[in-house]
């Protein structure tokens, strides 16, 4: 009998399903790309019984779900009306990652490893409450930190949004030393960065988080901007910045990093066809990349 063919499931929230996730996924070398697009939480069972069902249990794993989408919260949703509706070894293998935001904060987080390592060392994360920078804390907070934690400043605007990210980061590593910070005026911002080993800026598309002077920080050892469309987050850094120093400080922009993060992606969704019982999410995209 021949192998059955490595069929991957793009399953999106939004009315028209990411062309970057599809071409990625192509690229990746996957056979068959099935796209499904508009898709709520009560489409996701009879999604995922159609990919588990249709195969038997050997070939299970050359069946999987990746899950991309605009909305993080409502990608979040899906993925878990997924795993719900799996059983027993009845199951496929997922890959999670809305707007990138998986394989873009593993990048972020593993480039920034490269010049520091974060065990008590504070570092600033701006528009920290954002799908990327909140899950830049997320990693810090834990995988990434090995010894003392770091003290995080997770930024934004409002002060209640840092505290709600500050709150669900706590529920998974309790002892992390994350910090509510607001950044409303240039006052605030400046202070949220002036005893900083590491900055990330992982704002909306064209929005400057942090104009010129940061570059006075003392303690300050790498940069990382995630916007790639003009003016930058982080005024000073371009987009294809890569390790390019600023005094002391290593400076990275949206293509410097995006290497990495094309590399993580397309990895993870090869190691989908491994096995039939992965879940790759921020964490496990992470732990994949340090691998490399």
């Amino acid at each position: 009998m021949s192998r059955k063919s490595k069929v991957l499931i793009q399953i999106d929230p939004d009315l028209h399903a990411s062309t970057f996730d599809s071409i990625v996924a192509i690229d990746s070398g996957v056979d068959h790309l099935l796209i499904r697009s508009g898709v709520t939480a009560t489409d996701v069972q009879a999604l995922v019984h159609g990919a588990i069902f249709t195969r038997g249990s050997d070939d299970l794993k050359r069946t999987a779900l990746f899950f991309g989408g605009n909305n993080a919260e409502a990608t979040d949703i899906l993925v878990a009306e997924a795993k719900a509706s799996f059983f027993g070894p009845m199951r496929v293998s997922i890959m999670s990652d809305p707007s990138g935001a998986n394989t873009t904060a593993a990048a972020a987080v593993l480039t920034a490893m490269k010049h520091i390592e974060f065990a008590g060392k504070e570092v600033t994360v701006l528009a920290g409450t954002g799908p990327v920078g909140s899950r830049i804390a997320q990693l810090i907070a834990g995988p990434a930190t090995d010894g003392a934690p770091a003290a995080i400043k997770v930024c934004s605007r409002k002060i209640a949004k840092a505290k709600k990210v500050c709150d669900q980061i706590r529920l998974s590593a309790p002892h992390a030393k994350v910090i509510p910070t607001e950044t409303s005026s240039p006052e605030l911002l400046a202070k949220s960065v002036c005893n900083a080993h590491a900055v990330f800026a992982a704002g909306a598309t064209g929005i400057e988080l942090l104009s010129e002077g940061w570059q006075s920080a003392e303690k300050l050892h790498v940069a990382i901007d995630l916007n790639a469309v003009p003016p930058a987050g982080i005024a000073g850094i371009n987009p294809s910045d890569c390790s390019k120093k600023q005094g002391n400080i290593a400076c990275y922009g949206a293509i410097g990093v995006g290497e990495l993060k094309m590399k993580l992606h397309k990895q993870c969704i090869q190691m989908l066809f491994e096995s039939n019982h992965q879940t790759l999410e921020v964490e496990e995209i992470f732990a994949i990349g340090r691998k490399f």
